[in-house]
């Protein structure tokens, strides 16, 4: 059990107080009944540890899908000044921009569930999922820097999509400061055959139809209604990114070394430093590699749904970042302040009202996705205010793990995990039997409870739930 004091503030709300070494004290927002999970592992050591960091502001914050992570938590916040702060990878991640595309279709639940295992099939094909597959789009290095410096515009300008798919993503699809050249030939070669591509572990490909909807108001505006058949998109910047993160890491250790730290994994550069630059201008690049990813993907996924549903029309609702560090105005201390803003598991939620926020949204709020485990529900939920003042704008970004890959694997059977999903009319595809155990619903939290406390707080606020039918797993 973890060694660390909790204050409780509210009913969902926690504090580590401020003590030696800490510059700000940690935020917990979480539910008892999370708590008790997340106070099993390093969760919480971990926010104490970053609230250790050079010019942390305001708090070091845990979110309620919160568990251990490499040097953050995952599901963990923290904003830096600029002056005095610092790029950590390890509050970045190392699936850099893994994030979330939420899709709209004009099919009704009623014409999907009869072909679900079609659907399922189908998608699988035209999808590379899982260890080792590569993509179908052939890239050469030119191709490969365009995208890492121009993101999904390039892509949909290659033929992958519409200029409305990137208008409805975070920064446009494109992050800016990005620079091939700080990106390394090795995290090149590692990416280069992947754009396209869902990768393992948690991503996938899923069909889903809305169970709920909790805010007819911001509905209306989204274009949904109940039984409604919606994709989404799970998946980030793949090796490349990874490499990255590797390299960076490295750099940072020989350049810092890692004795002042209180944990070696936090490593870190001055946000001024020149090796802090090319981190920022390398993490962009592998950003922007994310947001072309997912945008093919959208674009094959658009053409089989086509093919199998010829009058079909599929829509970008948005596409959500997690695992970055941005450049973002927030209010600190009464005055408007520009900071460095990490998210390491966490979904920006910005209130009306933001210019980051595309047109057609901005009189509502962001749309919030928040995916669940395989077989249980997804949400859509929608930016707030309040959010900007407790959480830098952020929110939680999915179920949360609770038990290892490794320990699933000891405790759960692929096998019988599909056949468990199939007596609940879901049906799932991957790689191998391993990718099912290792992924099923009870590696998880409740998603549900992670969403109430979200909610409650009015950190984002619930706009629909969403049903699996058919999913495809990395």
């Amino acid at each position: 059990m973890s060694e660390i004091k909790l204050q409780r503030v509210s009913k969902y709300i926690y504090e580590i107080p401020q003590q030696a070494g800490m510059n700000v004290p940690g935020t917990v927002f979480i539910s008892e009944k999370l708590l008790k999970l997340i106070s099993k592992d390093k969760t919480l050591q971990q926010v104490r540890n970053v609230a250790c960091l050079p010019g942390i502001l305001k708090a070091s914050i845990v979110l309620s899908d919160a568990h251990q992570g490499y040097g953050f938590p995952i599901g963990g916040v923290a904003a830096f000044d600029l002056e005095k702060g610092i790029i950590s990878p390890g509050g970045v991640g190392y699936d850099i921009n893994c994030g979330v595309r939420l899709l709209r279709t004009n099919l009704a639940q009623t014409d999907v569930m009869t072909r679900r295992k079609e659907v399922a099939e189908a998608l699988y094909r035209k999808i590379p999922s899982g260890v080792g597959r590569g993509s179908k789009l052939k890239l050469n290095r030119r191709d490969l820097d365009n995208v890492l410096e121009r993101g999904a515009p390039h892509v949909v300008e290659m033929g992958y999509g519409c200029q409305e798919d990137y208008l409805h993503m975070e920064e446009e699809g494109c992050m800016q400061g990005a620079d091939a050249s700080a990106v390394s030939p090795r995290a090149k070669d590692r990416g280069i055959g992947q754009l396209g591509t869902l990768g393992a572990g948690n991503h996938f490909l899923e069909v889903q139809a809305i169970g709920e909807i909790y805010d007819t108001d911001v509905a209306r505006v989204l274009g949904l209604s109940e039984g409604q058949i919606m994709l989404m998109i799970h998946c980030g910047s793949r090796g490349l990114g990874h490499q990255v993160a590797s390299d960076y890491i490295k750099k940072m250790e020989h350049e810092y070394g890692i004795e002042r730290l209180p944990d070696r994994e936090l490593i870190y550069a001055p946000i001024k430093s020149q090796l802090g630059k090319d981190y920022l201008a390398a993490m962009a690049a592998a950003m922007n590699f994310a947001f072309a990813n997912r945008q093919v993907i959208t674009h094959w996924t658009r053409e089989e749904m086509q093919y199998l549903f010829p009058d079909v029309t599929v829509d970008t609702i948005y596409d959500v970042c997690h695992n970055i560090a941005k450049f973002e105005e927030h209010t600190i201390d009464d005055q408007q302040k520009t900071v460095c803003v990490h998210r390491k598991g966490a979904t920006r939620s910005f209130g009306p009202g933001r210019s980051e926020i595309p047109d057609s949204y901005r009189d509502i709020g962001q749309p919030v996705i928040i995916p669940g485990s395989m077989g249980t529900a997804s949400y859509l939920l929608i930016g707030t205010r309040e959010s900007e003042e407790l959480t830098f704008g952020s929110c939680a970004h999915g179920a949360g793990r609770v038990i290892s890959r490794r320990a699933a694997l000891r405790s759960l059977r692929g096998e019988d995990v599909q056949k468990q999903l199939e007596s609940r009319d879901i049906e799932v595809r991957a790689g191998s039997w391993r990718s099912i155990a290792e992924e099923a619903p009870e590696a998880y939290k409740d998603i549900d409870e992670v969403i109430e406390v979200m909610h409650e707080l009015n950190i984002s606020r619930k706009v629909a739930r969403l049903t699996p039918i058919s999913v495809v797993k990395g």
